[in-house]
């Protein structure tokens, strides 16, 4: 089980699109740590979300760090766009082009945490090389693309190896996919210290719910598996 402290990053994804910063400031103040801003592309992954001028505008409604992860290829081309829309860790995957090292020297170029995540046939192995390179690792436990998918329970084998990577090292752990109450714990023993949850977190986009659904997860997250 991981000895970082745990964060709770909901995933703005599943938030009411309508009235994005509120659902932000929401989120803000029922307890969140992060604020998971999940960008797609229509071309990495099935799906388009926004680009950096809509992130940009909703910054002012937080003061939390914003943890972006770009399902986006090719990413390079639109790092200083993000790092300057107010992003403070920038997660790009190890599959969206062929120059991953130079990718994270571009996001630690422009003064932000440097992030890796995973699809779930990547193997963790992928990432020797870089693992000194980063402050985070995500291990995607459903395909990208779309909210509202089951955890994958594979996952849970890949986040103790990408624990086991990260040994002593200053790299938080992070789990994006299916994360609900139920499961946390299971997550939490096999290493992973972030938590993004979408649809557990904001859906039914009722604000009074959000509190007491952060603070499940992490409850659930912060108990060890007997």
């Amino acid at each position: 089980m991981t000895t970082r402290p745990i964060r709770i990053a909901p995933s703005i994804l599943s938030a009411d699109f309508s009235r994005l910063g509120e659902e932000i400031a929401a989120i803000d103040a029922a307890g969140a740590d992060y604020i998971h801003v999940d960008v797609m592309d229509g071309h990495f992954v099935p799906n388009i979300s926004f680009g950096p001028l809509v992130m940009a505008s909703v910054r002012k409604f937080t003061t939390k760090p914003f943890d972006v992860h770009l399902m986006i290829a090719p990413v390079d081309p639109y790092i200083a766009a993000f790092a300057k829309a107010g992003a403070d860790i920038i997660t790009v995957h190890a599959e969206a082009g062929p120059h991953l090292h130079r990718t994270l020297q571009a996001i630690r170029a422009e003064g932000k945490k440097a992030g890796v995540a995973i699809n779930p046939a990547t193997p963790v192995s992928a990432l020797e090389n870089v693992i000194d390179d980063i402050d985070l690792l995500l291990v995607m436990s459903v395909n990208p693309g779309f909210g509202g998918q089951s955890f994958i329970p594979a996952a849970l084998t890949k986040l103790r190896q990408a624990h086991a990577l990260i040994g002593n090292r200053p790299i938080d752990l992070e789990v994006d996919g299916g994360i609900t109450a139920d499961n946390a714990r299971a997550v939490a023993d096999a290493g992973c210290n972030v938590f993004v949850a979408g649809s557990s977190i904001y859906g039914g986009n009722d604000p009074a719910t959000y509190q007491p659904r952060i603070s499940a997860i992490r409850t659930a997250a912060s108990t060890r598996l007997a």
